[in-house]
């Protein structure tokens, strides 16, 4: 049952809120905000007291959804997307020109808006918009002007610019207490995420168990995910144990949000990679300084140590 639009939340609150759920973290929210850590925090209370329910677990240093908070993100982070994809184009048709970046929903909700606050700030002149999307698009004959693409390097587009590989291994967070899986027994009493978005058997648990002997092994229960993204924010929030892709984790790895599970033996090299690919012929001076700015970015992720 909907709301009188009288009753529904300001825009503030629902936007203080997602923030936090983007970052899992209130420092690096009012980073994104421009705001104090007070503030989001009271905007997050504010909206929790307007729905009489907690949505965010705190922790120290940490936060956690609880199942009202990830139920409430699923479907707010969806409308601001679309928000500020309106309003950008709103503001093009204002006479500003955005540099359009496209990728998939996972790499741009992991890995790219996390980082983007930061040149934004550094680059006050510049727009940019966010395209994410499962469809593969090729800014050569598509019409953005920069996309960041996942394949192996003979599926790689000509001329594109590897940024970085790719390592999988068992993420889960903190609170469960795992800092190494060693056995079926193991096995057996975890919760288990599994990505469903695509037939990659390097990010299939199954493949993973067979590749240490755990032939056959069940887990006490498992959870699927269309959306590479969401898995990966229910393993923040504790639900489980997630084959992360190291190098679109860095920021929760290097928080403490998640951490890596050891396993016996290092998992399969993933055979992708991922690549920037520009237009061909001139570019604009904004493009040119984004793709350097994605560059120097990937540099940092292009290999991220297991022990």
């Amino acid at each position: 049952m909907s709301v009188d639009l009288a009753r529904l939340a300001s825009l503030d609150l629902v936007r203080g809120f997602v923030a936090v759920g983007r970052r899992m973290s209130i420092t690096l929210a009012a980073q994104d905000l421009c705001l104090t850590q007070s503030a989001v925090s009271r905007q997050v209370r504010a909206l929790e007291a307007l729905l009489g329910v907690r949505l965010l677990v705190r922790g120290h240093r940490l936060v956690a959804f609880t199942p009202e908070g990830a139920r409430l993100f699923a479907t707010a982070d969806v409308a601001v997307r679309q928000l500020q994809d309106v309003i950008g184009a709103i503001r093009v048709g204002a006479g500003s020109r955005p540099v359009t970046i496209t990728t998939s929903i996972g790499v741009a909700g992991l890995w790219l808006l996390p980082r983007l606050g930061g040149f934004l700030q550094r680059h006050p002149g510049i727009d940019v918009r966010i395209a994410a999307s499962s469809r593969l698009t090729d800014p050569r004959q598509d019409g953005p002007d920069l996309a960041i693409r996942y394949c192996a390097p003979d599926a790689a587009p000509q001329g594109a610019t590897r940024l970085f590989g790719e390592t999988v291994a068992p993420v889960a967070h903190p609170s469960l207490g795992l800092t190494a899986l060693d056995g079926r027994q193991g096995i057996e009493a975890l919760t288990l995420l599994e990505f469903d978005g695509d037939a990659r058997p390097w990010l299939q648990w199954e493949n993973c168990l067979a590749s240490q002997g755990w032939h056959g092994v069940r887990a006490r229960g498992v959870l699927r995910f269309n959306q590479y993204d969401q898995m990966i924010h229910a393993a923040i929030a504790g639900q489980g144990v997630a084959l992360g892709r190291l190098e679109l984790l860095g920021g929760a790895l290097a928080d403490g949000r998640l951490r890596v599970v050891r396993m016996p033996a290092p998992l399969p090299a993933a055979p992708s990679a991922y690549w920037l690919v520009r237009p061909e012929g001139p570019s604009r001076s904004e493009i040119d300084e984004v793709a350097r700015w994605i560059v120097t970015e990937a540099k940092q992720a292009d290999t991220w140590p297991i022990a």
